[in-house]
């Protein structure tokens, strides 16, 4: 794949709590100046992502429970319709690890239904499993409930854990939601090898913030 159609697939992410306006109003010049396909900011920052992209291209992500995903689920729900409303056109909530720890599969299906609720017909749903924290048997569980509960990604980290996207679990993925649905690389994708290879094992989104190094061939330290 080119530059350009890796541009394409990429969400600009900006999620540090030490984020400023001004450094979300960049982030949304670059967006729009390299065709990424959405920026990713926390909620706080979406009405000001929302101005800045207003007639653009370019998608508006917000995270949702980031980033522990053990927020409780009215509160993921109610989160995600008021981060819509704000401006928001995708939700990357965070999956309860936790209660998939515990083996508490239903109420972790029921957290990730309650949010693609909120979201229907309004934004597209990634649910972040956290692979970094999970066995290979839990990863399986986690993609194939967000699978069943109709979530539109699952997407691998939220880069605030102890690890990232690796091509291995981009492939496990893949290989327990079939070939439609969509999965996000996330955490450590710092430059355009990596970002090929991860797309190669099945991605079709990735999260970085080193977009335009990715893009540009360089290598970069970050989300």
């Amino acid at each position: 794949m080119t530059p350009e159609q890796i541009a394409a697939r990429i969400d600009h992410t900006l999620l540090a709590a030490v984020s400023t306006e001004s450094e979300i109003v960049r982030i949304c010049g670059e967006a729009k100046t390299y065709g990424f396909a959405t920026v990713c900011v926390n909620p706080y920052w979406v009405p000001v992502a929302a101005r800045e992209l207003a007639g653009s291209a370019v998608g508006l992500t917000t995270v949702i429970g980031f980033p522990l995903g053990a927020s409780r689920t009215e509160i993921k729900a109610a989160e995600a319709a008021d981060a819509i409303a704000a401006g928001a056109t995708e939700i990357d909530m965070v999956l309860n690890v936790g209660a998939l720890k515990s083996g508490l599969l239903e109420d972790v299906k029921r957290d990730i239904e309650a949010v693609v609720t909120a979201c229907k017909d309004k934004a597209q749903v990634k649910v972040i499993i956290e692979t970094c924290y999970l066995t290979d048997e839990e990863k399986r569980q986690a993609s194939l409930l967000c699978k069943e509960a109709g979530a539109d990604f699952v997407k691998t980290s939220t880069g605030f854990g102890t690890g990232g996207a690796t091509v291995e679990d981009i492939a496990l993925i893949r290989h327990v939601v079939g070939p439609d649905m969509g999965i996000k690389a996330s955490g450590g994708v710092r430059d355009l090898d990596i970002a090929r290879k991860l797309i190669q094992a099945g991605a079709t989104r990735l999260g970085a913030s080193s977009s335009i190094a990715i893009v540009t061939g360089g290598t970069a330290q970050g989300y």
